[in-house]
């Protein structure tokens, strides 16, 4: 079984490493950096830029059976996904149709959605809207962050990739239309996300779950006598799931909510937090 990973950042070394490890993965498709892991098992990088009629030529030529993709940044054309005969599986971590987009993980923190899914499609030309070959219950739980989800969800993937391949392998899978009236979108998190106004500060609620969603990027944060102001989780065991934060001055070092206070006894939001 010949595959072809497509997918760029390092949190889905699991992945490969398993992809490596039960079928025959003869290259790793990035639009940046390759995955660390790809280069640690010698793994050929293909770096994909845009998919040009060189890039569809070479894909050819290397005669996948299947591609599995996953958080690869790019739609892929239809003559790409045309060439492996078992099609090309990715792994969205939502429950799809629910949150298609590039931000699925941040905007269900964001929406304090609990009930989640990893969900892994049959791709089709268009963005998180091929029909579901099966979909993994998975709760988020109140102290999860981004990059908490980033590394349990794609390792609970992992683990269950090898199953889900041979099934579709020994033709045991069939494929189910998305509820596509019923499908949500979600948007590209940018930097001034993570921005809040500290003369309109949002509610105790509200401030948790952008702390938890854009950890560690684009991080929450803002102005306060001309110095930013970042929240961050606190990842100390024992922490209370109301107030799981630490607060960082501008130049300084991030410490507890009550030692913040101590050190800036006229910060605005002490009777928020």
């Amino acid at each position: 079984m010949r595959i072809i990973f497509l997918g760029t950042p390092d949190y889905l070394n699991p992945i490969i490493r398993v992809l490596n490890e039960h079928f025959e993965l003869i290259a790793v498709g990035t639009t940046r950096s390759a995955p660390l892991e790809a280069e640690k098992l010698n793994i050929p990088i293909l770096k994909i830029d845009q998919f040009s009629n060189e890039t569809i030529e070479q894909f050819n030529n290397l005669k996948p059976d299947l591609l599995v993709v996953a958080s690869f940044g790019k739609i892929i054309p239809q003559e790409i996904l045309e060439i492996p005969r078992l099609g090309a599986i990715n792994i969205h971590p939502s429950k799809l149709p629910l949150y298609r987009g590039p931000s699925p993980i941040q905007s269900q923190l964001l929406n304090g959605t609990t009930d989640s899914a990893i969900s892994f499609i049959l791709m089709d030309n268009k963005m998180d809207h091929g029909p579901l070959l099966y979909q993994e219950p998975f709760e988020i739980n109140p102290a999860d962050t981004f990059q908490s989800l980033l590394t349990s969800m794609f390792k609970k993937a992992a683990d269950i990739l090898p199953i889900l391949i041979q099934s579709l392998i020994d033709n045991k899978l069939t494929p189910i239309d998305q509820n596509h009236p019923q499908a949500t979108f979600c948007k590209e998190i940018e930097k001034e996300d993570g921005y809040f106004d500290i003369e309109n500060p949002p509610s105790l609620e509200i401030l948790h779950r952008m702390i938890r969603a854009f950890y560690p990027w684009p991080g929450t944060w803002t102005k306060w006598n001309g110095k930013i102001v970042k929240f961050l989780p606190n990842m100390q065991p024992g922490t209370s799931n109301l107030k799981p934060y630490l607060l960082q001055m501008e130049g300084k070092s991030p410490t507890d909510l009550k030692s913040f206070l101590n050190g800036y006894p006229s910060f605005p939001l002490k009777n928020n937090l």
